[in-house]
């Protein structure tokens, strides 16, 4: 769905990416994970073809994402972190922008807008932050665009409407789709994504699925720790000790994003060792 292959790209003097290299393929929600200003939303422009890299090749559906093609337009979505919403009610933002998109579904929005409880006749700029952010993601998610980007959906969102996020996020899923979600709120999106890909200083610092990782590792919370030949990573948290550990039983274990996350950003050479070996 999208290749990048060696991306270079610097604001003046900048460099953010630097011979960057990934393949986001159909059939996955990736979770894009990073520190703020790592690059996640330059990466997400260049996918779009908002920005052209000074090197490399960005590629949506085979085609140059630089060259912005209507055909390939067509099928991408991306949900900004920050944006501009006009001062039309909400069937008239449709009526405008849903003709853009072929497979636009009529009934899969007013499914997440009453899901999400939005006023459909108020006006957009009239509305709450967090309620503009859900009617723009019930519009992205309704668009049924092959690519799907979202940055930091949830920023500006209450607890009931990110657990109101999971839950329309969750019926979107298709195999024919490719979802990123970018965002530095890693339990925004546990139980949500199936594949994690982290970046930082202008890299992939890990790219794996959330079935290699259960398989590799596993995650513990307790009072006491472990052998120190298991751990990987160990904080102590107000309810104990959390741990990372060598999975040793060969069974999947659940996932806890957070801890991993953390694991890969404070020892990255040996979380990697272990997924390249």
């Amino acid at each position: 769905m999208v290749d990048i292959q060696n991306l270079h790209y610097s604001y003046k003097k900048k460099k953010v990416f630097d011979g960057l290299s990934i393949t986001f393929e159909a059939g996955n929600i990736y979770g894009l994970l990073g520190k703020n200003g790592t690059g996640k939303s330059t990466l997400f422009k260049n996918i779009c073809g908002l920005l052209k890299p000074a090197k490399g090749e960005v590629s949506v559906g085979g085609q140059l994402s630089k060259l912005r093609h209507p055909g390939m337009l067509s099928k991408l979505f991306m949900l900004p972190e920050d944006f501009f919403v006009p001062s039309v009610k909400v069937k008239e933002f449709i009526a405008t922008l849903a003709p853009f998109y072929p497979n636009f579904s009529y009934s899969d929005f007013d499914k997440y807008i009453l899901e999400f409880e939005i006023p459909i006749d108020s006006k957009l700029d009239q509305m709450s932050m967090g309620q503009k952010k859900k009617a723009l993601i019930a519009f992205s998610l309704a668009t049924n665009t092959e690519l799907l980007l979202m940055d930091e959906p949830t920023n500006g969102l209450d607890i009931v409407s990110k657990s109101q996020f999971k839950k329309v996020m969750s019926s979107a899923i298709s195999s024919h789709k490719c979802i990123i979600i970018s965002t530095h709120q890693v339990k925004d999106i546990e139980n949500l994504v199936d594949r994690i890909s982290v970046i930082d200083n202008g890299s992939i610092l890990f790219n794996a699925s959330l079935a290699e990782v259960g398989r590799k590792l596993s995650f513990h919370q307790g009072i006491h720790p472990s052998a120190k030949e298991k751990v990987v990573y160990s904080e102590e948290t107000l309810t104990g000790i959390s741990e990372v550990l060598y999975n040793e039983s060969g069974e999947e274990s659940k996932v806890d994003l957070e801890a991993l996350y953390k694991a890969i950003m404070i020892h990255p050479s040996t979380i990697n060792n272990l997924f390249n070996s």
